[in-house]
């Protein structure tokens, strides 16, 4: 039998579809590429967008156009949201939410038993219990991630994910540390620690375990050589949590700070809990205390009600801080948020506009903060061949700046000093040293 994955949005999906994977492999399936024939289809779906529900659809018609007799299985955010319309889509036979996907091969051999559509999909707004989905044997041996918080208490007006995930709920420290662990005695060098809203690990549990003490648990390890945190709320680095953070010896200095908008209406709007002066003075404090390091951000532009001045008003915030990398969308109202019925929402030519605008700054901030680099001495760690060339390996270094380098040998999951010498457009040269 074969199985056959998409996995489509955050990387809490990621970690959960390496999950499944596993899973089915302890079934003896055999694992094949998305575009290949396959007895069982998964689409791990993503509904932060409108966009994100469209591909899924793609997804699915992919699947039954390559098997018309294949088992169709769509999991995740997308089906949380919407299992009605799900289930409509023709050739669906197992639809599940997010917090089922441990029940996946169970559900799968009922639709195929049974020759009937299955649904699963739990109120998850009623369930603050963490889905443990544990990963022995990960597909890669780089780097790997590490789901250890789901949900989101924060409701902002334009997100369906607090419905789709449910509220805030942690996986316990010490199965933390198990599995990171585990991860050393395989061999990985770098986990990447995942959530919807990573900043508030802990607050549903006993003793109030924050993420900056599982952080310096994990330090500790011996084996993990790089730990990274995905998407985080600036509002996680006080000034007490800088001053910890700056001692720990594996801690990326790369963090991907969401901001949305550099205007303050369009913010509170947006129900953000932080201000525009707040993120300049995080991004200050840490580029203080941490001077290599780099700033990513995602940026939200045609906002309901977002007028050429709050719009101006964010592109000269960022064209002021500077951040390393922006991730640009435009606006997509999702039906079910407040800020899908908002008035004066935004033409799409507009926001076309905005959104190359601030894609044209990004590339700059990009080009430039590579460019500081060039000429140093910096370890990376490669991750796999490039662009198919068996002499060509492609990896990252701390703070996330993309490297190329020749080997005359296979150097994937290895960490070596590169001299950086010549910046491409989405990349830097690099001669191993």
């Amino acid at each position: 039998m074969k199985v056959a994955f998409s996995t489509l949005g955050c990387r809490v999906n990621q970690y959960e579809s390496e999950a499944m994977t596993e899973k089915f492999l302890r079934e003896n399936y055999e694992v094949v590429s998305y575009d290949s024939f396959a007895d069982v289809y998964v689409i791990n779906t993503c509904t932060v967008t409108n966009m994100g529900d469209k591909k899924s659809r793609q997804m699915i018609s992919r699947a039954r156009r390559q098997n018309p007799d294949a088992i169709i299985a769509v999991v995740g955010c997308y089906s949380q949201i919407a299992p009605d319309e799900v289930s409509q889509i023709a050739g669906v036979d197992v639809v599940l939410g997010t917090r089922n996907k441990g029940d996946i091969i169970y559900w799968v051999n009922r639709a195929r038993e049974e020759r009937a559509q299955m649904i699963e999909v739990n109120d998850v707004l009623r369930n603050n219990v963490f889905e443990e989905l544990n990963i022995e044997e990960y597909q890669t041996k780089t780097r790997a991630f590490l789901k250890i918080q789901d949900g989101c208490n924060r409701f902002c007006s334009y997100c369906l994910i607090p419905f789709a995930r449910g509220a805030v709920c942690s996986k316990k420290p010490e199965k933390v540390m198990e599995e990171v662990k585990e991860l050393a005695k395989n061999g990985f060098k770098e986990i990447i620690l995942s959530g919807i809203h990573t900043a508030s690990y802990g607050v549903d549990l006993e003793g109030r375990i924050t993420l900056v003490d599982l952080l310096e648990a994990i330090d500790k390890i011996e084996g993990i050589e790089r730990i990274r945190i995905g998407s985080i709320d600036p509002t996680f680095f006080t000034d007490g949590v800088i001053d910890r953070i700056v001692n720990l010896k594996k801690l990326c200095p790369h963090f991907h700070l969401s901001l949305q908008s550099g205007c303050d209406e369009t913010l509170k709007r947006m129900n953000r809990h932080y201000k525009s002066g707040d993120y300049k003075e995080v991004v200050e404090a840490l580029r203080q205390h941490i001077p290599d390091v780099s700033i990513t951000t995602d940026i939200i532009v045609g906002f309901p009600g977002e007028t050429e001045e709050e719009f101006n008003a964010t592109y000269e915030f960022l064209k002021d801080i500077k951040l390393s990398k922006m991730h640009i969308f435009k606006f997509s109202p999702r039906k079910g948020t407040r800020a899908a019925e908002m008035k004066s929402q935004v033409n799409g030519e507009v926001k076309d506009d905005r959104s190359n605008k601030l894609i044209a700054l990004s590339s700059k901030n990009e080009t430039e903060f590579m460019g500081r680099f060039l000429g140093s001495e910096m370890k990376v760690l490669y991750e796999q061949i490039h662009n198919g060339k068996t002499n060509s390996f492609e990896g990252y270094t701390p703070n996330y700046i993309k490297v190329v380098s020749e080997a005359c040998k296979d150097i994937e999951g290895e960490i070596l000093n590169t001299k950086l010498f010549t910046a491409e457009q989405e990349f830097i040269l690099g001669k191993i040293n």
